[in-house]
C-alpha cells in the first residue's frame, strides 16, 4: 500500500499513541467484568471510576452525573428521549443535527410523544437564535437539543445565547458536543452533554452523557443494572483507559487541531482556484480551524471520494453515519434550499464528469503537495 494522507479526522481521529499504550497496560485487567465484586473485577472497576472523576472535572460536574455509554449516538439517544417519557411537549432542534439527534426526534413526533420544532438555519451554517428564542417563548418547551460544533461544515454554534435563555425559564439544554469536545477551548455549555473518545484520539465504542437534565433518565436498551441501570452490557475497561489518556492529553489535542488554521486556508484557495465557481460551505469566523467543507463545481462528491482515495488522499463527501445513501447532506440542504443542496457534490454525476473529476482530483492532490498543505496521520 502506497503512502496515504488522511483527512477524515471528523469521521474519527487517529487513536494517539499514549491513548493505545494505556489500553494496552490495561489488557492486564480487563479480562475481568468491572460489575464483579472479586478483586480483578474491582480492578477493572477502578478504571471506569478513574474515567468518571476525569470527565466531570473537566467538564466541572459531579462524577455522578457522568453516565458512560458505548457511544455519542447512544448518549444522544439517551438525552433526547428522556424528557418525553412521561410528558409531551415541545423538542426544539434542527436540521443541522447529527443523525442520533434528528431521527429520535422524527421517532418522538411519530410516537406521539413530542411536537418538533425545527429551527432556522442560516446559509452560514448557524441556528437562527431568535426563531429559537420565539419558540421558548410560546411555551411548552421540554427540551432544546442543539449540536456546539456541525461535523461537516465545522461552524460553531451561538450556544451562549441559547444556554442563557434556557437558564432564564429553567428549560434543559442538551448539547452534542462530540465534534467540539477536544477539539475548542470554548466552554461547553449544557444542562446534558454528548462526548465521545474517538473524536479526540481515544478509542471507538465509548462515550459519555454528562450532567442532569431535571427529568429522569430513562435507558434506550433494557437488561442489566449498569451504570445504575441507563446503559445494561459489560462496559471496557481497554476503552475507558483509553479515553482518560486521551483526556489527559486534551490540552495538547486542542493546539494541535488550532494549528491546522493556516494550513486548512492555504489549501482551500488552492483547491477554489483550481474549481472556479467552488464555494466552502460554513465560511465563517466561527468554523473550526481543522475543518474544511468545499462544494466542487460539476463534481459529483462520490466520484470525488473515490477518485481521491485511488490517488491516496481520504475524505468524506458528508456525515460518516450517513455514508452509502446518495441523498443530499441533510446539513447542506438546511444551509441552502433542497434545489441548491442538489447540486451540491453529494448528486450522482454523468461519466464524463466522472472523468473530469479524476483530472481534476489528480490536480488537486499535486496542489497540495506542492503548497504542503497535507497533514498526515503520524503527524497527529
Amino acid at each position: 500500500m502506497g503512502e496515504f494522507v488522511f483527512f477524515d479526522w471528523n469521521a474519527t481521529a487517529p487513536l494517539a499513541p499514549e491513548s493505545l499504550a494505556a489500553m494496552v497496560e490495561a489488557a492486564g485487567v480487563a479480562g475481568a467484568n468491572p460489575s464483579s465484586v472479586h478483586r480483578a473485577g474491582r480492578l477493572a472497576r477502578r478504571i471506569l471510576e478513574d474515567l468518571r472523576e476525569e470527565l466531570a472535572r473537566t467538564l466541572e460536574a459531579s462524577p455522578r452525573d457522568v453516565v458512560l455509554t458505548g457511544s455519542g449516538t447512544e448518549a444522544n439517544n439517551i438525552a433526547v428521549r428522556a424528557p418525553f417519557v412521561e410528558g409531551h411537549g415541545v423538542l426544539v432542534t434542527s436540521r443541522l443535527e447529527h443523525p442520533s439527534v434528528t431521527r429520535v426526534a422524527e421517532a418522538l413526533e411519530r410516537e406521539g410523544r413530542a411536537q418538533v420544532h425545527w429551527a432556522r438555519v442560516s446559509a452560514s451554517g448557524t441556528i437562527d437564535v431568535d426563531d429559537v428564542r420565539a419558540c421558548l417563548a410560546r411555551g411548552g418547551v421540554r427540551l432544546v437539543a442543539l449540536q456546539a460544533v456541525n461535523q461537516e461544515t465545522g461552524v460553531a454554534q451561538p450556544l451562549e445565547v441559547v444556554h442563557a435563555e434556557c437558564m432564564n425559564i429553567g428549560v434543559p439544554l442538551h448539547v452534542d458536543a462530540v465534534q467540539a469536545f477536544g477539539r475548542t477551548a470554548s466552554p461547553l455549555l449544557g444542562t446534558t452533554r454528548t462526548v465521545a473518545a474517538h473524536k479526540l484520539r481515544g478509542p471507538k465504542s465509548i462515550g459519555a452523557l454528562v450532567g442532569s437534565c431535571g427529568h429522569r433518565l430513562h435507558p434506550v436498551l433494557l437488561g442489566g443494572a449498569q451504570e445504575k441501570g441507563l446503559r445494561p452490557g459489560t462496559l471496557d475497561p481497554m476503552a475507558a483507559a483509553g479515553f482518560l489518556a486521551a483526556l489527559r492529553s486534551v490540552s495538547a489535542c486542542q493546539a494541535g487541531f488550532e494549528a491546522q488554521r493556516a494550513r486548512r486556508d492555504r489549501l482551500e484557495a488552492a483547491v477554489l482556484a483550481l474549481f472556479p465557481g467552488s464555494t466552502v460551505n460554513g465560511d465563517t469566523p466561527s468554523r473550526l480551524a481543522h475543518v474544511s467543507n468545499i462544494a466542487l463545481a460539476g463534481l459529483a462528491g462520490a466520484e470525488a471520494v473515490v477518485a481521491l482515495d485511488l490517488e491516496g488522499v481520504g475524505v468524506s463527501s458528508g456525515s460518516a453515519c450517513s455514508a452509502g445513501t446518495l441523498e443530499p447532506s441533510p446539513v447542506i440542504a438546511a444551509m441552502h434550499d433542497e434545489a441548491r443542496a442538489a447540486k451540491h457534490p453529494h448528486e450522482p454525476r454523468a461519466d464524463d464528469h466522472g472523468r473530469s473529476c479524476l483530472a481534476g482530483d489528480r490536480s488537486l492532490r499535486a496542489s497540495c503537495r506542492t503548497n504542503e498543505e497535507v497533514t498526515r496521520v503520524s503527524n497527529g
